[in-house]
């Protein structure tokens, strides 16, 4: 599908104020014509009838009333553009949001966030003038000159002819100019969003840019990138401008050519004055929808610069997931199996091949190996955001994908190596997945998690805003609020990603009090990336290039004298 293909489809979500808008700025047409024709009547008699003001008084209160009357018309046209353009953009946004949402975090995770937050921001409104603006002066400058030639050509046949012949030079040249224009705008939009990515990468990384003496570096860059967008930006406008030009040169030499010709004629007497006068005064408003489209023809260059990144996310396959409506089992009773599961990013990469395993209730399961290993793959396949291409994944006797994702999830609680944090307060923050718990089970999770002890400390305790991320929150803090919101979920499926990485050895402590307090009564997997946290499991799996290669208790792989010793060992040699 091509991008104006794709902006045309996206029509129907503009309802019916596309066409409304139309309607208004036809019927606006229709009575302009009428405004000039009483126009010329009234100058007419005035000037070679010697008409008093009492007889054409009347006459002038219609036309006051049609100016009016065209001023609410084209107030309305411009509500309804609006509507239009607002429609459109409201449907697309949350059309792309939710292919995001569905698209999960294994597609995110290669995506730039700049450069996604520039599309459903910047990009969204870039469209608006295409849907308010392009598209309804594209139905009128069809319409409307049309309109008007009905009235000229029984009048004036000769000025109907020029009108004719010369309209169509104003698209034609639009056309050529504009197809340059659009590959600028087009390689303009894609520099734009390059830079949003690059510069919302360096904000985020700004600590880093500092302790390395790299800041005034990425400065320099920023500002190098910044000046290609103004060089970029320059060069569409002085096309667009160029643009202008030939369609003010061709409509005023058309205008001037039917004014001329008028004018002979009249002095020749082979014209009447009240038709000529009544051509004359229409020429300028046959031309004006044909230069209002090269006017709004630089909105549609934008939208397909605006929309190529959209359509291409909106084209972008979403992975098999899970969509069945089977309630979830009651994880107190089953199991969680992994039978021969094979799952490949891309076609010759096995992440993982032929696995197999048991999870039963109440076990605490640690999954250790290299980088690559298939670690965090087995927890994606496990919450549901992708499913295996072989194999199957068994909760009690029922197929993962045949379960409801939601009532699966609801199961699950996550503590992920780098919890995400948002701007508000402490208390929105640990009861993210449980919005209807009240202040006494938020204390108690917070508790529990021993987060309570900090944030009493606080000025405004649970009501104290965070920053993004977690700024004013040390990284031990950060992690207790999101052990706190798995304690307030109370799920039966715990898992953790390295929960007491790169902390300090006080709150290592306080947080492996609370993962152990957490792991009562619950199934606990964790993906271990310090080798000294998994002493603990019941079990653990020892992944390799996307196999088990190993599987028993600390004590029962440290005398197998395998991969998981040698892992050990070097791990120690390491501290």
């Amino acid at each position: 599908m091509t991008i104006p293909q794709f902006l045309k489809r996206q029509k129907a979500h503009s309802g019916h104020y596309l066409p409304l808008t139309v309607g208004l700025g036809l019927t606006a047409g229709f009575l302009l014509i009428v405004q000039a024709w009483l126009l010329t009547g009234i100058i007419n008699e005035v000037l070679f009838e010697k008409a008093t003001l009492a007889e054409i008084q009347s006459r002038l209160w219609v036309m006051i009333a049609l100016l009016l009357l065209r001023a609410v018309l084209a107030w309305a046209s411009e509500q309804a553009a609006f509507r239009a353009a607002a429609g459109v953009k409201l449907q697309l946004r949350d059309q792309l949001y939710r292919h995001l949402q569905r698209l999960g975090p294994p597609y995110l995770s290669h995506e730039r966030s700049g450069d996604l937050v520039n599309t459903l921001s910047d990009g969204i409104e870039a469209l608006e003038s295409y849907y308010a603006r392009f598209l309804p002066a594209m139905s009128l400058m069809v319409l409307v000159p049309l309109s008007i030639l009905v009235f000229i050509f029984p009048m004036d046949w000769i000025s109907g002819l020029i009108m004719l012949g010369t309209a169509p030079l104003i698209p034609l040249f639009m056309i050529f100019i504009g197809k340059g224009a659009e590959r600028l705008n087009q390689r303009q939009w894609r520099k734009l969003a390059r830079m949003s990515a690059h510069f919302l990468d360096v904000i985020q990384g700004l600590t880093t840019l500092k302790m390395f003496n790299a800041s005034r570096r990425e400065a320099e860059a920023v500002g190098r990138i910044s000046e290609e967008y103004r060089r970029d930006t320059m060069a569409v406008l002085r096309v667009a401008f160029l643009s202008s030009l030939v369609l003010e040169f061709f409509a005023t030499v058309s205008i001037a050519l039917v004014a001329v010709l008028i004018g002979f004629r009249l002095y020749w007497g082979e014209m009447d004055f009240a038709h000529g006068f009544f051509v004359l005064l229409l020429a300028p408003d046959f031309y004006l929808p044909l230069r209002s489209m090269g006017t709004h023809y630089h909105a549609r260059m934008e939208a397909i610069a605006a929309a190529e990144r959209m359509a291409e996310i909106l084209e972008t396959p979403v992975p098999k997931q899970a969509s069945g409506q089977a309630p979830a089992p009651d994880l107190e009773q089953a199991s969680i199996q992994f039978q021969r599961v094979r799952f490949a990013y891309e076609a010759g990469r096995d992440a993982l091949n032929d696995i197999s395993f048991v999870l039963h209730p109440g076990e605490r399961l640690a999954l250790v190996g290299s980088s690559g290993a298939g670690k965090t793959t087995v927890i994606n396949l496990l919450l549901g955001f992708i499913t295996p291409d072989a194999g199957n994944i068994i909760i009690g006797k029922i197929p993962l994908p045949q379960i409801h994702p939601m009532q699966w999830r609801q199961r699950i609680a996550w503590v992920p190596q780098n919890p995400r944090l948002f701007h508000g307060s402490l208390l929105d923050n640990i009861r993210l997945g449980q919005t209807q718990a009240d202040l006494s089970a938020v204390c108690k999770a917070a508790r529990l998690a021993r987060a309570d002890e900090f944030i009493d400390r606080l000025p405004d305790g649970y009501n104290t805003l965070i920053g993004e991320q977690g700024v004013g929150l040390s990284g031990g803090q950060i992690q207790r609020i999101a052990l706190a919101r798995a304690f307030l979920k109370d799920a039966p499926l715990v898992i953790l990603d390295e929960a007491t990485a790169h902390l300090d050895l006080e709150s290592e402590a306080l947080i492996r009090e609370a993962i152990l307090e957490l792991s009562r009564g619950r199934i606990m997997l964790t993906i271990a990336h310090r080798l000294n946290t998994v002493r603990d499991a019941d079990r653990i799996l020892v992944l390799d290039a996307g196999h088990i290669c190993e599987q028993g208790s600390h004590t029962e792989l440290i005398e197998a004298d395998g991969l998981y010793r040698q892992m050990i060992q070097a791990h120690a040699t390491s501290t």
